[in-house]
């Protein structure tokens, strides 16, 4: 097996079987902006199999702040082509499925099915609950996060096992968007590393996942909790 995952294979709870099992997985990322790039960065790191890219979005100079998969080379492409491109680059074992059209409730149900565990890395919440609700009658395991200013969320979804989005917020607040109150880039990035995290543990079938619990991040006093809902 490749050299690059030597220091997975290190770790007793991984090895090279937990290897295998990362390989023949299937993950979709929802949403190839902040989030997303450091979640895509790390799972094809991993060395998860087959990876998912769902955004019909374009690359633009004022994201590059936070939105590290991409590059000022890939301004203009579509964030789904220019993310492949990097993940390629950092991993050719990993295939890769590209879906460049918006997410809807009349397409979301056909896209998610393939996959065994969904990120949703979106920055609006009517997308947020969208996915939440389609992974809940899909049965589908999923991480969701938020990012605003200095501050993030996150939680994990495992059917049968524990809350989903629309249980701790019952409709989907008003969006407020980085454009009109700004994001710290390496918060979003810490985030979107967590979401990777919850789906390699998921995955493997270790550790304890977000499962009920809502990890809160401010990242401009270093204030790190885990909340019970």
């Amino acid at each position: 097996m490749d050299e690059r995952y030597e220091r997975q294979f290190a770790l007793r709870e991984v090895g090279e079987k937990g290897q295998r099992k990362l390989l023949s997985s299937k993950v979709l990322v929802i949403g190839a902006g902040g989030l997303g790039s450091s979640a895509l960065l790390y799972l094809a790191a991993a060395g998860v199999g087959t990876i998912g890219i769902a955004d019909y979005d374009r690359v633009e100079k004022i994201n590059l702040q936070r939105q590290v998969i991409h590059s000022t080379d890939t301004v203009g492409q579509l964030k789904a082509e220019s993310a492949s491109k990097t993940l390629k680059a950092l991993n050719p074992d990993v295939c890769l499925n590209l879906f460049e059209q918006k997410v809807t409730k009349e397409n979301i149900d056909e896209l998610i099915a393939p996959y065994d565990f969904i990120l949703d890395c979106t920055d609006r919440f009517e997308t947020k609950f969208l996915i939440s609700d389609a992974c809940v009658k899909g049965k589908k395991p999923f991480s969701h996060a938020g990012v605003v200013r200095f501050e993030g969320q996150a939680m994990t979804y495992v059917p049968g096992k524990g809350p989903c989005l629309r249980c701790l917020l019952s409709e989907p607040p008003p969006t407020v968007t980085c454009a009109e109150v700004g994001v710290l880039g390496s918060v979003v990035g810490i985030l979107g590393s967590i979401q990777a995290t919850e789906a390699v543990k998921y995955l493997l079938g270790i550790g304890q996942l977000l499962v009920g619990k809502v990890l809160l991040v401010d990242g401009l006093n270093m204030n790190i909790k885990v909340v019970d809902f």
